[in-house]
């Protein structure tokens, strides 16, 4: 097969020698797995007679499985290739060096570095030297204008410092990337029989011939065909598109294909095509092998890319400003790329291939603008500065000087110019604040290598940061909240309730047998108790926790369930209906040797006595149990046992007598119904012991606590209250999931967002809660306006039916022991524990992200706006800057790379909980910090001005102002380089701080990189001083200046202090800044990017609908863009429009020449642009087009209209999938003054 023509080379070697041993080649089984349905059974049934002769071509055994025997699974591997995709290549070193090197202010330096070597070179013959001005004149020593090139020389070693560190950081982030991901790989292990015994392997092992264990949750780590399965049901949506589930049986479809999902059911298939030859791999080798995990994911972003180059072209003419900005957005979505590199869509492809982000996250989003912003303003100090430079230098040496241009002197003013240019680049270089992406990924970084630690393995960085500013927490109950221990704690067996587990001596014999067998066979197979891993610990509780408690039932009335599982082994089961949300119980069908039927149910106590019309009696018997007697045993037994927080379950059983004939399996309302009750037994999960004190943190960290789960409201009462999610005397509400969707639904039965928000903020426990119910109400709370802030959403999850909630959620927390494979891979951060104290750190580590990218900015912003400052006016006043080029690199990169290192890694400390959630608007530099940038800028550049202007009288030395070109480096300006440098550094421990607390040194001694970085900075500005020499344009100092020099530094702690006394209160003038995006800022890409987020996050089914809305949404649009025209030509009301009935359906409507669906193309304004009004239908429409309804325009009435009340839109609801509410500008701007009672209202409404 052309398609995956590197594994067909090499196989076309192998199958030669192996075509021997295995009774089928490998295209063979890749042609079989191709086929679908009919056409593939037919294909079995021709070429291997049945499943059965296929196994025995494979040599295996569909009961035992494979030997395992290394030297026979080398042959598989060999002959059918391994069960892995090889990664793409990760970029070398080269090619990260070559990305650094593409920053535009790194380009500049280097040729400005390249000129002024070349000029350096060139000497004029020395009469003609004294005609070309003062300036050029002085320069007596020889040996001094030889070292002119020292300077280029430097600029470029400094230059490939930074590219280096650049790269590496780069290569040590992709590193640790790939680490994560091998990490995630290997925990994912798989059942398989080998030599007759159940055991897991890593996927990796996986081999053709395989017999693999499938159940309810699991994602297929490769094809096979079906041996042996009960009412499976996969989703195969991630292959075929198809949302609906597909069912598994081997009569009619017994193909399971890689990458899919169990939905239902379990069964066992034998394995056919692993790694490259299997489906998934076959895509994936199409898309040239990639190290996503998610391969349908891979698909949609080339479909994506291809989109946006076809809008792109459709948009040549979209505005500029707009695409500057979403040019730089992209910028600092690479993270690691410098700033203003023109490469954004390149790395931004790689970004989007290691993590299958959802959105840009809000920090990103802020450091993207206020990054801009500096950088722009760094370029204008810059370019004025050079000006500056420039028009000084002419003016004093052809005006003042009087000189004329002469030829040979030419080279000299050239290389004038190119000092000052360098001047100026290093201005820029200062400006531009580069080190803001790397601060941002170092502090991810360190902190997703930290929460390892603290049990959460961070899937998506983003997720981290997002998760300090989370207000809600929906959290599972059982294995989150307790321990998933299950235990039999109480029954109601044989008419009596016991508390404890009763003796079975107790129980009637034929009761103990029903109740064993129905156990034993009516649990999954894959579920069992183990002996205990050391010496007097607890048995081991395999599979699932609720019909573990069961088989310890059985242990503890001492009796041996494995008995019966080895006499009626799993092939036996006449018929099996598993487990799922809807069903909420389990049954499992015997056939009996009389050609009778038994059936075996269990399931949530409520639901099965519904279905019981008989029940056992102390002596064995069944007895008829009335709807009275039910109602007495829920009030005597059912719910005493929830109160105490048991989980109840009942046990029934039911005989389909052999002359009645085989009753229809499929009618399951039919089948489960005249159960004969055999017990009610109360399993008790405990409350983990660290649970209770972490809720009361996240209490008070201003994050609500609320609890979603299965299990019935007295029973998730009792739970909440042990945990402190529901306080006593507190006005909150628990609600069953019934009576939640009553509540959220109107009349029609559809969802409204204001029924949701009059729920759920008091709403604490929803109780036998479906998994749609979980969504509703993590989708209720996120697109919730009515708090000042927009609500930040965290779930947990561990069952496959939590998916959409993880994804939906602003961060999902997949269990990473009970949690299937569907959940971890909807997450963002695996909980490798289980947990839920794990996801206060997680809160902790998120919070502290936030607050060290502020750390940084306070302190890189005082040395930007200091460095900046000083080299403008010290080159307008001395013509030359005071910070050489190479000084001004060498602080970039202390302030850059090693402040982001040092101010990055400082640990999380528990006061970060003592504060509410910053919001997702809260700007990045509150105005205490804004007071001490200011602050501390005022100080240093008193300091500097002082020294450079009286600096020669104060140490007595000769001034370094008004230097010729080339002249040796003076001490005067070495003691201004050096002041500069110690005064960064003692402001380095002030930022430490930024909510202006005193004490900055506090737990310094915690941080070891920060003390060593400090350390280290100090000593190489020893060296460079005092070795420095001509490269870096210094002299060395005597111990007197040194003193100085650090002593004036030291002076930035004091004055820190004397800052910290001002009340910030005081200071109403300070502006904050770095907002996260507003509303109708965001730039083309990114609405793209959220119309895209749409199409792929919702199945098909919404399209029909979606298509009529945004035929609709338009129709509105073109109306009220009509509208406003008429308003605002002042002519009479129905010029604009023509009648509203030739306007009703959507075949007129596509006839309308003017409603041509180009006119849709979002044009997006000018963000500056003054007429509001005009923009406003337009900027409507660049919401996604799913929501493109706007909602009617809601003006004050005038005082004598009635004011109709609106008809909600039809929109209110949530049928238009879940788009991107929030994104809609805050409602109509003013300019469509349509009184309610007006007919063009009317129009608007029905239209």
């Amino acid at each position: 097969m052309a398609n995956n023509s590197y594994s067909g080379v090499k196989n076309s070697l192998v199958e030669a020698n192996h075509d021997a041993e295995f009774g089928c080649t490998l295209k063979e089984l890749r042609s079989l797995m191709e086929l679908r349905g009919a056409e593939a059974i037919s294909k079995l049934g021709e070429s291997y007679g049945d499943t059965q002769g296929l196994c025995n071509r494979l040599k295996t055994s569909p009961t035992d499985g494979l030997s395992g025997q290394p030297a026979d699974l080398e042959k598989r591997k060999t002959a059918f290739g391994q069960n892995l995709i090889p990664p793409k290549k990760p970029k070398t070193f080269l090619q990260l060096v070559w990305e650094a090197l593409q920053d535009v202010t790194l380009i500049i330096l280097e040729v400005a570095a390249v000129v002024s070597l070349g000029l350096s070179f060139y000497k004029p013959p020395e009469a003609e030297r004294d005609h070309c001005g003062k300036a050029a004149g002085g320069v007596e020593d020889e040996h001094e204008s030889e070292a002119g090139w020292i300077e280029g020389a430097a600029i470029l070693l400094s230059v490939i410092c930074v590219v280096l560190v650049t790269a590496f950081n780069d290569w040590s982030k992709e590193k640790q990337f790939r680490g994560l991901q091998s990490r995630i790989e290997q925990e994912q292990k798989f059942t398989v029989v080998r030599g007759g015994q159940v055991i897991q392997i890593p996927v990796a092992e996986i081999v053709v011939g395989d017999i693999a264990q499938i159940k309810y949750g699991d994602l297929l780590p490769a094809d096979g065909v079906l041996i042996q399965g009960n009412d499976l049901k996969l989703d195969e949506s991630s292959l075929t598109g198809e949302s609906d589930h597909v069912k598994k049986t081997q009569e009619k479809d017994p193909m399971l294909l890689s990458g899919t999902h169990v939905m239902e059911g379990s069964g066992k298939m034998v394995v056919t095509a692993v790694g490259v030859n299997s489906q998934t791999g076959i895509i994936f080798t199409l898309l040239g092998g990639n190290e996503d995990e998610d391969d349908d994911e891979d698909e949609k972003k080339k479909e994506k890319e291809e989109k946006k180059k076809q809008r792109k072209s459709k948009k040549q003419d979209g505005s500029l400003e707009n695409r500057k900005k979403a040019k730089a957005h992209d910028g600092a979505a690479m993270e690691m790329q410098p700033l203003n590199s023109d490469e954004g869509a390149d790395a931004e492809e790689k970004k989007k291939a290691n993590l299958p982000k959802k959105e840009k996250s809000v920090l990103q989003g802020k450091l993207t603008k206020l990054a801009v912003q500096i950088g722009k303003a760094g370029l204008v100090m810059s370019a004025i500065t050079v000006i500056i430079l420039v028009v000084l230098f002419v003016v004093d040496t052809f005006w003042i000087q009087n000189l004329t241009w002469v030829k040979e002197c030419t080279p000299i003013y050239i290389q004038f110019f190119v000092k000052f240019f360098i001047i100026g680049v290093t201005v820029l270089v200062v400006a531009v604040p580069e080190g803001l992406p790397l601060a941002v990924t170092i502090s991810l970084a360190y902190s997703v290598k930290k929460m390892m630690k603290d049990n959460n393995l961070v899937r998506h960085l983003d997720a981290c940061e997002t998760m300090g500013n989370a207000t809600a927490i929906c959290s599972d109950k059982t294995g989150t909240l307790t321990m998933n221990r299950m235990t039999v704690v109480q029954a109601f067996i044989a008419e009596k309730h016991y508390k404890k587990v009763p003796e079975p001596e107790n129980i009637p014999s034929n009761t103990l047998d029903f109740l064993i067998l129905g156990i034993a066979v009516n649990c999954a197979y894959t579920t069992k108790i183990m002996s205990p891993e050391k010496e007097g610990g607890l048995p081991r509780q395999v599979g699932n926790k609720t019909e573990c408690a069961l088989l310890g039932f059985c242990t503890d009335l001492k009796r041996d369930y494995q008995a019966i599982r080895n006499e009626i082994p799993e092939e036996k089961l006449y018929k099996v209906y598993t487990f799922n949300s809807v069903r909420k119980s389990m049954s499992t069908v015997l056939k009996m040797a009389d050609g009778s039927y038994r059936m075996f149910s269990k399931g949530a106590s409520e639901i099965l006595l519904k279905k019981c019309y008989k029940i056992l009696t102390a002596n064995g018997e069944p007895k008829v149990f009335r709807p009275r007697d039910r109602d007495d045993m829920v009030k005597k037994v059912i719910e005493p046992m929830a109160s105490e927080g048991l989980r109840t379950i009942c046990l029934g059983y039911r005989d389909f007598p052999a002359s009645e004939g085989e009753p229809d399996w499929d009618n399951e309302n039919d089948i489960l119904s005249g159960l004969t009750c055999i017990c009610v037994v109360g399993i008790e999960d405990p409350v983990r012991p660290e649970v209770p004190d972490a809720i009361k943190k996240c209490q008070r960290a201003g994050i609500t606590v609320r609890m979603v789960t299965g299990d019935n409201i007295n029973t998730a009462r009792a739970i909440a209250t042990k945990c402190g999610i529901l306080l006593p005397g507190d006005d909150f509400i628990c609600l069953e999931g019934k009576e939640f969707n009553r509540r959220i639904r109107n009349e029609k039965g559809e969802i409204e967002q204001e029924r949701i928000d009059k729920i759920w903020p008091k709403l604490r426990v929803l109780a036998r809660s479906s998994p749609t119910d979980k969504h509703t109400l993590v989708k209720g709370i996120i697109d919730s306006t009515i708090a000042e802030q927009r609500q930040v959403v965290a779930v947990t999850g561990d069952g496959t039916n939590d998916g959409p909630a993880l994804k939906k959620a602003d961060v999902g927390f997949a269990m990473g022991i009970a949690g299937t494979d569907v959940a971890k891979e909807a997450s963002d951060i695996i909980l490798t524990d289980d947990n839920f104290s794990s996801i206060v750190k997680a809160v902790m580590w998120g919070r502290n992200v936030y607050d060290s990218i502020s750390k940084f900015l306070q302190f890189q912003l005082t040395v930007n706006v200091v460095a900046v400052i000083v080299a403008f006016t010290g080159a307008c006043i001395t013509q030359d800057s005071p910070l050489k080029a190479v000084q001004m690199l060498w602080v970039n990169l202390i302030m850059d790379t090693f402040a982001s290192l040092a101010l990055a890694t400082e640990p999380p400390t528990e006061s970060l909980l003592l504060r509410k959630p910053y919001g997702r608007n809260k700007p990045l530099i509150s105005r205490t910090m804004m007071k001490n940038i200011l602050g501390h800028g005022v100080y240093q550049l008193i300091i500097i001005f002082t020294l450079l202007f009286a600096g020669e009288q104060l140490f007595d030395i000769d001034s370094g102002r008004n230097a010729p070109l080339n002249a040796p480096p003076s001490e005067h300006y070495t003691i201004v380089f050096n002041t500069f440098v110690m005064m960064q550094l003692f402001n380095e421990i002030n930022a430490r701080k930024i909510h202006g607390e005193r004490n900055v040194f506090e737990g310094i001694f915690n941080n070891l990189i920060f003390c060593s970085i400090v350390f280290g900075t100090f000593v190489i500005q020893i060296v460079i001083v005092q070795f420095g020499g001509k490269p870096f344009s210094c002299v060395a100092l005597s111990i007197d200046q040194w003193l100085w020099c650090t002593f004036l530094g030291f002076g930035s702690l004091l004055w820190g202090q004397v800052i910290s006394t001002i009340p910030t209160s005081r200071l109403k003038f300070l502006k904050t800044a770095g907002h996260g995006t507003q509303k109708e800022e965001i730039p083309d890409e990114e609405l793209e990017e959220l119309e895209d987020m749409d199409e792929i996050d919702h199945a098909e089914r919404e399209l029909r609908r979606g298509q009529i809305l945004w035929f609709r949404g338009l129709n509105r649009i073109q109306t009220q863009i009509r509208v406003v025209k008429a308003f605002r030509s002042s002519i009479s009301l129905y010029e604009g429009l023509e009648k509203p009935e030739s306007r009703t359906s959507i075949h007129n409507f596509m006839t309308h020449p003017e409603f041509r669906i180009e006119d849709s193309e979002p044009h997006i304004p000018l963000i500056d642009d003054t007429d509001a009004e005009d923009d406003a239908p337009t900027k409507r429409n660049s919401a996604s087009p799913r929501n493109a309804t706007p909602t009617p325009p809601s003006p004050t009435p005038s005082p004598d209209a009635p004011a109709t009340p609106l008809s909600p839109s039809p929109n209110m609801n949530n049928n238009a999938v879940e788009s991107s509410n929030h994104l809609l500008p805050e409602g109509p701007k003013p300019g469509t003054p349509s009184a309610p009672g007006s007919p063009l209202h009317s129009l608007e409404t029905s239209l």
